[in-house]
């Protein structure tokens, strides 16, 4: 069925501006991307194939390249620029949400709560310092290394220059395992033992390393992995 049949109530942009973006369903919000459809489907019927195809989330879609959503019939380079470029404004969003307010960090599920928007669905490994004042108040936060599927090798001599750079007190690791098991390996240990000695010398201390998986992290600080539920934990923030 062609957008201009569908009732007002029924399509995606009048939908919109009527009752608001969240009473849209994802593909009804990508379907806004789109624009048009095909002579045979509108752009929600395009939209929810393009979904399909991702495994059924936006988490997929996301993760899809470029010549996955174009292989879609209905998408061409300059739609599937525009959801791609569309998604990588929410990650933004998402980060940027949990900056700018002075956070003091007093658990490694804040960590998780913050960098996860930045990691999740990764298919590579990347390495994160978060900044800390004496209060444990974040003061910034940098990727500083992107490695492989497997591993992210650690300059120690790097990250000590950072936090001075920036006169942070401590700092917070966080690296992600794409895997989804954020149990440390033997050289995330070694790394990480490393990295304090090398801050103490500086006398700055690492707070924490904070391994994160979907779903869940390891704490090196706890000793311990635990599981998350993030939109718990964002509600707890709000009160």
């Amino acid at each position: 069925m062609r957008m201009k049949e569908l009732g007002l109530d029924d399509r995606p942009r009048e939908k919109l501006l009527e009752q608001g973006p969240s009473m849209l369903s994802n593909a009804e919000l990508l379907a806004i991307i789109i624009r048009t459809g095909t002579p045979a489907e509108n752009a929600v019927e395009v939209a929810r194939r393009l979904i399909q195809a991702a495994g059924g989330s936006l988490s997929g879609v996301a993760d899809m390249p470029l010549s996955g959503m174009v292989g879609v019939s209905g998408l061409g380079r300059i739609k599937a620029a525009g959801i791609s470029a569309a998604l990588e404004l929410g990650r933004r969003f998402m980060s940027e949400a949990s900056t700018v307010r002075k956070v003091s960090i007093v658990s490694p599920r804040m960590v998780y709560s913050m960098m996860h928007p930045y990691m999740k669905g990764l298919n590579h490994e990347e390495c994160w310092i978060i900044y800390l004042n004496r209060a444990r108040y974040v003061t910034g936060k940098e990727k500083l290394f992107s490695g492989g599927m497997n591993s992210t090798l650690l300059d120690s001599r790097m990250i000590v220059k950072h936090a001075l750079d920036r006169h942070a007190d401590g700092l917070i690791l966080t690296h992600n395992h794409p895997s989804g098991n954020p149990r440390p390996g033997s050289e995330d240990k070694r790394q990480t033992e490393a990295l304090k000695n090398a801050l103490r010398t500086f006398e700055l201390s690492l707070v924490d390393h904070v391994v994160i998986a979907d779903g869940a992290y390891f704490s090196f600080a706890d000793d311990r992995m635990e599981t998350a539920d993030l939109s718990d934990e964002l509600a707890d923030e709000r009160r």
